[in-house]
């Protein structure tokens, strides 16, 4: 080996060693808490800081100092931070949407805490902890990786550990303090965070945003052990610390000289890119659905107000008019998060990259050196950036397809950490760029009107994206995406639309912003500005465009004049709180004056009284539902002994038959309260135009289906047939494969084998909202309605997206279901299980499907609602729709079903009519 391989490959090992210790901490953080620590190199930055505070000017000795800083405050930090901001957002459920923001927000704070104690220089005489000698480093990564290994497999705690990784809730019935082990983990984890900043400190530039951003982009050495693996990880680091290292010897010749060297300087990144792009996605946890509120209106008096605001600055001058310039710019940027992330519900990290595109491409194309077009004027330049940057934006919108939460925070950091380092930090594309005005806009003043000008603009557009159909539409993906598929929209294509639009809007807010400066500034748009304003967005109220504009005058405002790092400091604040207030600032005011406004109790008249006291002595007893017989079909029934079968209902609480007249006798009153406000509920079923007439059009046939999971056959070889006008149902024990069936059936599984075809037409491979457009509606066990929207737009959202479109489909579903009245306007956040089912049910008959799919329609209903919907379901049938039902309650299947499947083991075991099946399953 020659003497500069060797010399290489020591700088490589020394670098990568770093980089291991960054994935060990991150690794056993999120196997602990299961949160990936974006705040990782933000708590290094700090223990670096602190330990260079107490050598250099304090003039402690080093060891000493040392030992305070990791083994005193970086637990410290790791422990306080779980106790006040992750474990209240544990107990409030721990929305992955909410804790993500959260570590994001301690990031934000701590870099600008650093940058107003210490400022935004660069230092360059941090203390030498450990020897350049890339030995005694390697010997701490492997000393550590070894005993954090040894602990988790051989010793008690590690078994908890594993524990609280695999079940939480379980862990806890179990007896195992799960807020210990997640404490330990975040000690550890901000220990070795500590580590690596006093490590890379003397090495590199050590200031407030680079040393964290250099930390968090080796994040990739975790992603590729699939946040599990620290041996993975250890070799991934040091692999990739050797790999850069040697490039570094190639300098070719020619336009790929520079490009080269750029990745080799920067191939912890290219690791991250394809980790978060390629690889697959980490963890399951992260892909959990963002939980939604009803959306608090703005009051018009703030739109007065933020008007009044946006004019002011036309009477300013001097140095604050030309800090005002940049509030409106930087309010359409953020406005492109309202679209992603506060309408769509995606995460995006990558906004600033965007942004930068849209103001660098701008600049070349006003000076005449963007390739293959001519020198535009200012303003042309701008537009054509917009359009030139907008499709772009399918480098983070084509991930988000298949990705969420965790995994789609990843790929877009990723691609904007690859944008700054490969576009924005290379010469070729920038030196010596500048960047003018529009002609006749050229002053501060006459430029500041031509931003309220574009941002009115982007409001529009805005507006336009988060009303109408669209906007319902993005709605519903961002409430609960699996329930937006089943309703009909198209979600992987209007993810497309976001990601698009927001890269858009972003293009359009850099370019004014670059105008504004009068230049192209890389570091406008790094990676940890796009950070900033993402926290800043959330926190303010990520769907509110006036929180946008607010967000922006913040930003703006309070780094104006005054040290840097005021409004990271304040955003970080904030973010750290978002488990508390998920609207934002506004809802928390809300909710606070809501609890302190005096409320009277509710008295009754003295007629009202006397009614409730007849009714009361009038009433009869209700009656009780029989339990489940779930002894017939899976052997853990109700019984009063070992072997003792559950038993038969008594005659007066039989089921009635299932082609049973619905509409009482003339004259009469329905003795139990009808869903769709009417006695009879076949004849406005009938009439509504919601269902198809009988035919064998609606028949849905699955031909010997299977599907695995891993080693495990969950359907082998399932066949059956689901005909119109009648009520199929499928029961089994748990782990039958019923569900698996059932999520074949809907699209949202692809089986291994097997057709499945609707009206001859085989739709085996056809995703979940193409079915439903196709004729196939579905409901969930778990209720997937959309909080945010009234109970109307849910139902117009299966209207619009269904197999048909019908202006009057919407009104007729709600009369059906009872939905009408002043219950129409209501958030369906606010709204029981009961009446939540019939928006559902509402929603998916809304759009006149042909097969309806029913996963435990009864769930969580009581008595009387169990029988008004079972009378709703065969008006269904005897119109002519094909339902299939999965339920446990063998005596709602007897009331309900015409034929019956019994599984067991992925395959069907018998098969008949529903009296016969039952019968023979009880005997």
């Amino acid at each position: 080996m020659s003497s500069l391989t060797y010399d290489l490959t020591l700088a490589g090992l020394s670098v990568g060693s770093a980089a291991a210790l960054t994935g060990i901490g991150l690794i056993v953080t999120y196997r602990a808490t299961g949160v990936l620590n974006f705040a990782h190199g933000a708590i290094a930055m700090v223990c670096a800081y602190v330990l260079r505070q107490c050598v250099v000017e304090w003039g402690w000795p080093l060891w000493p100092a040392a030992a305070l800083t990791l083994v005193v405050l970086a637990p410290a930090i790791g422990v306080a931070l779980e106790r006040f901001v992750f474990r209240p957002l544990a107990v409030l459920g721990g929305d992955p949407a909410q804790t993500l923001v959260a570590s994001i927000g301690v990031f934000v704070l701590l870099v600008g805490g650093a940058a107003l104690l210490w400022g935004q220089g660069a230092r360059d005489d941090a203390p030498e902890l450990v020897s350049a000698d890339p030995w005694g480093q390697l010997a701490v990564v492997l000393v550590l990786a070894s005993g954090v290994g040894a602990v988790i497999r051989w010793t008690r705690f590690g078994r908890e550990l594993r524990a609280v990784v695999d079940d939480r809730r379980l862990a806890v019935l179990g007896g195992i303090d799960a807020d210990r082990v997640a404490a330990a983990g975040w000690a550890f984890g901000a220990f070795t965070a500590g580590l690596t900043g006093v490590l890379l400190a003397p090495y590199v530039r050590l200031d407030p945003y680079g040393l964290p951003l250099l930390v968090m982009e080796v994040v990739a050495v975790a992603v590729a052990a699939r946040m599990r693996s620290l041996p993975v990880a250890v070799l991934v680091a040091l692999g990739v610390g050797i790999a850069q290292s040697q490039l570094t010897r190639l300098h070719p010749a020619g336009w790929a000289g520079p490009l080269l060297q750029t990745v080799g300087a920067n191939l912890f990144v290219v690791a991250l890119l394809v980790a978060a792009l390629a690889l697959p996605r980490v963890g399951t946890r992260d892909a959990l659905p963002r939980t939604a509120t009803a959306r608090v209106p703005t009051p018009p008096g703030a739109w007065i107000v933020a008007v009044v605001l946006f004019l002011l600055p036309l009477g300013f001058a001097g140095s604050d008019l030309h800090t005002s310039v940049q509030v409106p710019a930087l309010g359409v940027v953020l406005l492109s998060l309202v679209v992603v992330t506060g309408r769509g519900g995606q995460i995006s990290l990558g906004q600033a990259a965007y942004a930068g595109l849209g103001a660098l491409f701008t600049a070349l194309l006003a000076a005449g050196r963007f390739p293959g077009l001519p020198r535009l004027p200012e303003l042309a330049a701008l537009a054509v950036a917009v359009v030139l940057v907008a499709p772009l934006g399918l480098l983070t919108g084509w991930p988000a397809i298949s990705r969420r939460g965790l995994a789609l925070a990843l790929a877009t950091f990723a691609v904007g950490v690859g944008v700054s380092r490969f576009v924005f930090a290379q010469p070729y594309a920038t030196s010596d760029l500048g960047l003018g005005r529009p002609a006749g806009f050229d002053g501060d003043r006459a430029y500041y009107v031509l931003e309220l000008v574009l941002l009115l603009g982007a409001l529009l557009a805005t507006r336009a994206l988060r009303r109408g159909r669209t906007g319902r539409a993005l709605a519903a993906m961002r409430d609960h995406e699996a329930g937006a598929s089943a309703a009909g929209v198209p979600v992987p294509s209007l993810k497309l639309l976001a990601f698009v639009a927001g890269a858009a809007l972003a293009a359009l807010g850099g370019g004014m912003l670059g105008m504004g400066l009068r230049a192209f500034d890389p570091g406008a748009y790094d990676p940890v500005r796009g950070l900033l304003w993402f926290a800043a967005v959330v926190v303010l109220g990520a769907d509110s465009t006036l929180g946008a504009l607010a967000a922006a005058a913040l930003l703006v405002g309070l780094d104006a004049g005054a040290r840097g790092g005021v409004a990271a400091a304040v955003i970080g604040v904030l973010a750290v709180l978002i488990g508390r207030f998920p609207g934002g600032p506004y809802e928390a005011w809300h909710t606070a004056t809501a609890r302190l406004r005096p409320h009277r109790a509710t008295q009754l008249t003295e007629a009202g009284s006397r009614a409730r006291a007849r009714a009361r002595r009038s009433a009869p007893p209700t009656p009780r539902r029989h339990p489940p017989a779930a002894a017939t079909a899976t052997g853990r029934g109700p019984s009063s002994g070992p072997g003792r079968a559950t038993p038969a209902p008594a005659a007066e609480d039989a089921a009635p038959p299932a082609k049973e007249n619905l509409a009482p006798p003339v004259g009469e009153k329905p003795a139990a309260p009808v869903l769709g406000g009417a006695s009879g509920v076949s004849g406005v079923v009938g009439g509504s135009g919601l269902v198809c007439r009988p035919s064998r059009a609606g028949l849905l046939v699955v031909r010997g289906l299977q599907a695995r999971y891993g080693g495990f056959t969950a359907l082998d070889g399932v066949g059956l047939e689901v005909r119109p006008g009648q009520v199929t149902a499928i029961i089994g024990p748990n782990g039958a494969g019923k569900s698996t069936l059932f999520h074949c059936l809907a699209g949202t599984l692809r089986p291994a084998r097997g057709q499945v075809l609707l009206a001859d037409r085989d739709i085996t491979r056809l995703p979940a909202h193409t079915r439903t457009r196709l004729g196939i509606a579905r409901t969930f066990q778990q209720l997937a309605v959309f909080p945010s929207l009234t109970v109307a737009e849910n139902v117009r959202v299966g209207a619009e997206q269904g197999r048909v479109t019908d202006p009057g489909a919407v009104d007729r579903a709600l009369r059906l279901f009872d939905l009408d009245g002043p219950l129409r306007t209501l958030p369906a956040a606010a709204l029981p299980t009961g009446t939540l089912r019939r928006v559902e049910l509402a929603r998916a008959l809304a759009g006149g499907p042909r097969v309806l799919l029913l996963d435990e329609p009864a769930a969580g209903l009581d008595s009387a609602e169990v029988t008004a919907m079972t009378r709703v379901l065969k008006a269904l049938a005897a119109d002519g729709t094909a339902l299939l039902v999965v339920e446990h309650d063998l005596d709602l299947v007897a009331d309900l079903a015409d034929v019956v499947h019994v599984m067991t083991a992925g395959r069907i075991v018998a098969s008949g009519p529903s009296d016969r099946v039952l019968e023979e399953a009880a005997s």
